[in-house]
């Protein structure tokens, strides 16, 4: 990894709450003040309020020199990418530091540039993987990420499907335990996934068939019909139908 990237992003997580201190407004007189010319004349001597925004800002901790110059040059979005990922996978970081960068990380891939450069950057591997992580907010911006990254991007529909990717997303869909939150956000990423993208419906129904064990209810309720991922009510069924389900067993 490039640590100075790494460095870079945990300087700015550090800092990104680091406020001014609040300062209350002062109005300065001086009677001492010695006669000027009115051009000259110094705030002093006119009264002036001294706002909270002109006073000067609370210093956060400074960078190295190599970063500034990084800083100076601007990191590409596809080095604050993998940065964001490194930082994720990173254990001695701590989670809200993790999930400010995965935050970071889900509004970079709201690009279709971005999002497209997933693969090239062999970000689609540890992106899916996260999905399975043992902590749940982890898993929870795993599958936001990834609903993110294929909405509407045909290009990384195919690629999310190649890498494996539908079968932790159902996966985690379906788990009894897992949160009612987090299943709700893998519906989401499961939505964006397979509109208009043939491959990625198909594969979903044998996922689902497979989790169901040939439930009656689901089977029985699309029998006959052809599954078109380009029939956005037929979707849209689907997905519902996974909601209720998920609130059901979370009444259960």
């Amino acid at each position: 990894m490039n640590k100075k990237l790494a460095d870079l992003l945990r300087w700015s997580i550090e800092n990104s709450t680091t406020s001014p201190a609040a300062t209350q407004p002062q109005t300065t007189q001086s009677s001492d003040a010695q006669p000027m010319g009115e051009d000259r004349m110094l705030p002093e001597a006119t009264g002036i309020t001294v706002h909270p925004s002109d006073a000067k800002p609370e210093r956060p901790r400074q960078l190295d020199r190599d970063i500034l110059e990084m800083l100076f040059g601007g990191p590409s979005e596809a080095e604050l990418m993998k940065a964001a990922i490194e930082v994720i996978n990173d254990p001695e970081t701590t989670l809200e530091n993790k999930l400010i960068a995965f935050d970071n990380f889900e509004q970079l891939v709201e690009s279709l540039d971005n999002a497209n450069n997933l693969e090239p950057l062999g970000l689609w591997t540890p992106l899916i993987k996260l999905m399975e992580h043992e902590e749940e907010e982890i898993r929870k911006y795993a599958a936001w990420c990834v609903g993110t990254a294929v909405q509407n991007n045909i290009k990384s529909q195919e690629r999310f499907l190649a890498m494996g990717g539908m079968k932790p997303l159902v996966g985690m869909c379906m788990r009894e335990g897992e949160t009612e939150g987090n299943r709700k956000k893998a519906v989401y990423a499961i939505s964006s996934a397979v509109r208009n993208y043939q491959p990625a419906l198909e594969e979903l129904v044998r996922e689902l068939k497979e989790h169901l064990g040939g439930e009656e209810e689901f089977l029985g309720k699309w029998r006959g019909k052809q599954v078109v991922a380009t029939d956005m009510d037929l979707v849209d069924q689907i997905c519902g139908w996974l909601k209720k389900r998920i609130a059901e067993s979370v009444k259960a």
